[in-house]
């Protein structure tokens, strides 16, 4: 962050361990670490008002970020069931999709009432449509009027994001005039729905960099942690995308 002007989106629990913190060169906004958390634990570990200490030191020693996401619940059924793919191995929470929604939102509220001078946004969970509809409205009864908020996240979507049933999502949300920012997207998503979303972000980057040689004069195993790859990873993808479907991509 204090080498590249460049949109980043960093992970608090990163910043939380860290015992010397940069000044950022250019915007940022902060993960939360819900999908480790909920893959590894099956719960949040960090409670929301260790989450917004966190959030806070960032702050002042980091510089103001564009937003943070809050302490959501991924509804994919991995994280509800368990189970393992490839290497990784999900715990699961083994509750329903409905109760995923109910602790995303009252998670926001919390976190809006603990820090409400820290920019937190509200993220849409669900699985199908109709959930992501029904999430909207659990906002809505709580009084949050999403079409009013700068960017809201986009949950549950990058492992299915070049499908039919995801660009639905996407654009159905869209079209209620949400500004979404769309968590992992990838090339083939961005592709096909890019241009509905004002923000994503994507480690593909890194996941490609640790599967191949590293660059040219670079003594590391590979580039997987590499800020010159990923920098020509991010121009490759904004150079292969129509300029009116380019979201603000964030390494």
């Amino acid at each position: 962050m204090r080498l590249t002007h460049v949109p980043l989106f960093l992970k608090s629990e990163h910043f939380a361990t860290a015992a010397k913190l940069d000044q950022a060169r250019g915007p940022y906004a902060v993960d939360s670490g819900g999908f480790s958390e909920l893959q590894r634990h099956g719960r949040w570990t960090r409670t929301p008002r260790q989450y917004v200490n966190d959030l806070r030191r960032i702050w002042e020693c980091v510089g103001p970020f564009d937003w943070a996401a809050p302490q959501d619940w991924m509804c994919e059924p991995l994280m509800i069931q368990g189970g393992t793919v490839g290497p990784q191995r999900f715990v699961g929470t083994h509750l329903s999709v409905a109760e995923h929604q109910r602790r995303t939102v009252a998670n926001y509220l919390e976190l809006r009432e603990l820090a409400p001078e820290l920019p937190i946004i509200p993220v849409l969970q669900g699985w199908e449509l109709p959930d992501y509809e029904r999430c909207l409205a659990l906002y809505e009864r709580a009084g949050v009027d999403l079409t009013r908020e700068p960017t809201v996240g986009l949950g549950s979507v990058c492992r299915r994001q070049a499908t039919r049933e995801a660009a639905a999502i996407v654009t159905t949300l869209a079209g209620y005039g949400i500004r979404l920012h769309g968590f992992g997207f990838k090339t083939l998503g961005l592709e096909k729905v890019g241009r509905l979303m004002a923000s994503a972000d994507s480690a593909a980057w890194s996941y490609h960099a640790r599967r191949r040689p590293p660059m040219p004069g670079h003594t590391h195993k590979n580039c997987a942690n590499c800020l010159p790859y990923a920098l020509r990873w991010r121009l490759r993808v904004l150079a292969s995308l129509p300029p009116w479907q380019q979201p603000l991509l964030a390494a």
